[in-house]
């Protein structure tokens, strides 16, 4: 499995890419693969601003739903058109055209709580 090196990622299997005032935030492949087939997401906090690890959404695959976490304290400034028009996305590419949300940041502190690429694998036996 692939797991990018400039990337952190949470123990809700959420990966986090840092850009400036802003993040890009998905879930992992080792999440999407625990999933199957993702047919569809249902984020309904565009523009509202979110504490860290408050579910800002849902992911549906064939056989379950799982909620979705900011990894971040964060203002949601954008939801990925690309994955409600094509959930499988998700699942296809997780860490490019499969992002889920924009998230611009409230505070930089929060980072020292990720976990790099090795803690993140170490958590799923990697």
């Amino acid at each position: 499995m692939n797991y990018p090196e400039n990337l952190l990622y949470t123990k809700d299997h959420e990966w986090i890419r840092f850009d400036s005032d802003y993040a890009i935030i998905g879930i992992t492949e080792f999440a999407q693969k625990e999933l199957g087939d993702i047919v569809y997401l249902d984020i309904t906090t565009l523009n509202e601003t979110l504490e860290r690890e408050k579910v800002f959404g849902t992911i549906e695959a064939v056989k379950t739903v799982s909620d979705l976490f900011i990894p971040i304290t964060g203002t949601i400034l954008e939801i990925n058109p690309k994955v409600n028009e094509s959930p499988e996305l998700v699942n296809k590419d997780p860490y490019g055209e499969g992002w889920i949300i924009k998230v611009k940041i409230i505070t930089e502190a929060e980072k020292k709580d990720l976990l790099s690429v090795n803690e993140y694998k170490k958590l799923i036996g990697a």
